[in-house]
């Protein structure tokens, strides 16, 4: 199968993800080259990601990680970050975190959202042993895929705030599959990414003794780099 190139008929787009760091593990290389190009590009995160530093407490990695992801959010041109609240490590795919993502939609109105794998493992189908994937990953997708549909709909959650909105042309799913089914040339966003991914410095420096700027630019790499030395960020759509 040969990937199909991204489509470009969208200006606006809400990227959602479950943690601070998330969107910074790769996905934001695509972040930086629409930017670049004048998209308009809005974060939603359903935590603050506070259980995500060992040894720190959740009052306090909370703040610091949002802090974290607004500094990495701006390196790649994203200047509206918006976070939902839900505790970090427990999301479930129940109607609270379906309405709480359909009334984002709203608010936000996007042409295009964009979201991170949220299967069982990071590995491909039939390998064993697999890499697991988080639970929040897992419960966030799912939910982002239905809050979609959710939002344009003024029955389903009737007492949800603003106007219904139907406006999402695509949804786009970070796939893991290789060859991805539409893709993201990233070339002109690597040194982005990795400058982005760089600022989520104290939950890096809880990972490992690396230096914070060379685990960044490992995590790009490995997200991004194919085996031909081309630089590509994967998707799989669905319709809006």
């Amino acid at each position: 199968m040969t990937s199909a190139p991204f489509p470009d008929d969208w200006q606006r787009a809400l990227v959602v993800a479950a943690h601070p760091d998330d969107i910074e593990y790769g996905l934001a290389a695509a972040v930086a080259v629409w930017t670049a190009a004048g998209k308009e590009v809005h974060y939603l995160l359903a935590t603050r990601g506070e259980a995500g530093i060992a040894g720190l407490a959740p009052a306090e990695a909370g703040p610091l990680r949002e802090q974290e992801e607004r500094r990495s959010a701006a390196v790649v041109g994203v200047t509206e970050v918006e976070f939902l609240d839900h505790r970090d490590g427990v999301l479930v795919a129940d109607l609270q975190l379906r309405s709480d993502l359909a009334g984002a939609v709203r608010r936000h109105r996007p042409d295009l959202v964009v979201t991170l794998h949220g299967g069982d493992t990071w590995t491909l189908p039939g390998v064993t042993p697999g890499a697991l994937n988080s639970p929040d990953h897992r419960a966030l997708t799912r939910s982002v895929l239905d809050a979609v549909a959710d939002a344009a709909n003024e029955w389903i959650f009737p007492d949800l705030a603003g106007e219904p909105w139907s406006g999402v042309r695509y949804v786009a799913v970070q796939a893991v599959e290789d060859p991805p089914p539409h893709v993201v040339d990233v070339t002109a966003g690597v040194e982005a990414a990795v400058a982005s991914l760089t600022e989520h410095r104290r939950y890096l420096e809880a990972l490992s003794e690396d230096p914070v700027a060379d685990q960044a630019r490992r995590q790009i790499d490995m997200a991004t780099l194919t085996e031909d030395g081309d630089r590509r960020v994967g998707f799989r759509l669905y319709w809006g």
